[in-house]
């Protein structure tokens, strides 16, 4: 057992039950997430309430140890990652569900509810909350707010900032910052819960939040659309969310050699898919009736087939099936099967750039390695990217940065940004540094002086303050 959780144990002894220390024997039996490192601390704190994390808190202050906040461990970025000689500071058991308001449309919850649980339980009064993602399953609330988390439906209901009304914290000084707003006009003076949202736990800890809801319709359509180039996709989109009738619910583009590999994967039968079609859309529509949603998506299609030159598609024809489609787009673990470690990255560009960007990117990996390509797919109604480079020698060493230099060009130039929705963390720390806005950067720095000036509150990383 580390000095850390002895000295815990004895000083805090008085929290009983409400706070859990786990040291590196029990750790070891956990899976880390993500990231190996993790749990490289080798100590960490589960407190069940805002009290216990704040007396936490105030004990690292006193005591100058370093904490690291997580969450569901599924950053891809290093943003959990600790060291030895600091604190695991989880949300693990801040856990509930505290007050769902069906007439208000909001829900109260600790930031350690994964997203599918308040999916569930939301769902119970025919509401969900606006944002949804793939790792669903062990993304954690806090952890969606510390990284400002966005997903499929950003592109209708925006990222998580705009998901989120009231916020309560543990700040770096060891107080409780409570402002656990459940309205949605605010105009009382800076809105602090915007300094924590994205910070990445540089700030501080999230403890609960208040969140908007949204209707949710099951009534819904599915299709997969081979298109021609983005341009194409959009015309698409541009289409179906100006029908008075259907509400757009998700649009994917994967380009072609995504599509594939990862329908071999899984077994799924793609020769429906004819000629060589560059990218294909996944698309959801909800209607009134799924007779409706799928009438309406069908006659789109039609409608605009030799329009937008389309080369092929395919509507589900049961659930199961829309579910396999989504699986394609959403099951990406195969990329790293076949080419493990391929450096992966997440940027976004305005949705009209997109097609200038995948050519130029292409373009500049062929001349870091001629054998080098890039699996690219992503949110493309709001120009989200996700990029995994492939192909011989794309983890060595000597690649690294002319790959990301590759990925990055150009990005800031378009009025994008090279971190579009999964943090800094540790490994995006070169790209800050290098690609992000040198005015956002100072700003960032002073506001971390400010709150954290001994600098215990995931040091290493974003903003990258003295270490």
């Amino acid at each position: 057992m580390s000095e850390i959780i002895r000295s815990l144990q004895r000083d805090l002894n008085d929290f009983g039950d409400d706070l859990h220390l786990i040291g590196s024997e029990r750790l070891g039996n956990r899976h880390p997430g993500e990231h190996r490192g993790n749990f490289g601390a080798g100590a960490a704190a589960e407190p069940a309430t805002p009290e216990a994390a704040a007396a936490v808190v105030r004990w690292c202050l006193e005591h100058r140890v370093p904490i690291v906040p997580q969450g569901g461990r599924t950053g891809l970025v290093g943003g959990g990652i600790s060291r030895p000689g600091e604190l695991i500071l989880s949300t693990a058991r801040l856990n509930r569900i505290e007050a769902i308001d069906p007439l208000a449309r909001t829900v109260t919850v600790g930031a350690g509810v994964t997203l599918q649980a308040l999916q569930e339980a939301t769902a119970e009064v025919g509401l969900v909350p606006g944002i949804d993602l793939a790792a669903r399953g062990s993304a954690t609330i806090g952890g969606m707010i510390a990284t400002n988390a966005g997903g499929i439906l950003a592109f209708r209901n925006g990222v998580m900032r705009h998901q989120v009304l009231g916020i309560e914290a543990v700040m770096p000084d060891g107080t409780l910052f409570s402002d656990l707003t459940r309205v949605l006009k605010v105009s009382a003076g800076p809105d602090i819960k915007q300094l924590l949202i994205g910070s990445e736990g540089a700030y501080g800890f999230v403890t609960r939040a208040v969140l908007k809801l949204e209707s949710f319709n099951p009534m819904r359509a599915t299709a997969l659309v081979g298109v021609r180039d983005a341009t194409s996709a959009l015309a698409l989109i541009a289409h179906f969310r100006a029908q008075p009738a259907l509400q757009l619910e998700g649009a994917e583009l994967m380009w072609q050699r995504y599509l594939r590999d990862s329908a071999a994967d899984k077994g799924f039968d793609v020769d429906w898919l004819e000629g060589d079609a560059p990218a294909i859309l996944l698309m959801e529509v909800s209607a009134g009736s799924e007779a409706e949603a799928r009438d309406a998506l069908e006659e789109g299609l039609a409608a605009l087939w030799e329009e937008q030159g389309l080369s092929s598609g395919i509507v589900a024809a049961s659930l199961e099936q829309a579910r396999r489609f989504w699986a394609l787009r959403e099951d990406s673990d195969f990329m790293y099967r076949h080419f493990p470690a391929a450096p992966s990255f997440d940027i976004s560009v305005p949705p009209g750039a997109l097609d200038g960007y995948v050519a130029d990117l292409r373009s500049r990996l062929k001349t870091v390695d001629a054998s080098f390509d890039a699996y690219v797919y992503g949110h493309i109604a709001d120009g989200n990217l996700h990029i995994s480079v492939i192909g011989d020698g794309v983890a060595g060493a000597a690649f690294k940065e002319p790959i990301e230099d590759a990925v990055y060009s150009g990005v800031a130039d378009l009025g994008g940004s090279f971190s579009a929705e999964h943090g800094v963390g540790t490994e995006k720390r070169r790209a800050y540094l290098a690609y992000g806005n040198p005015a956002r950067r100072a700003v960032s720095q002073a506001i971390k002086a400010a709150l954290d000036p001994n600098n215990l509150f995931n040091p290493g990383k974003v903003p990258y303050g003295a270490d």
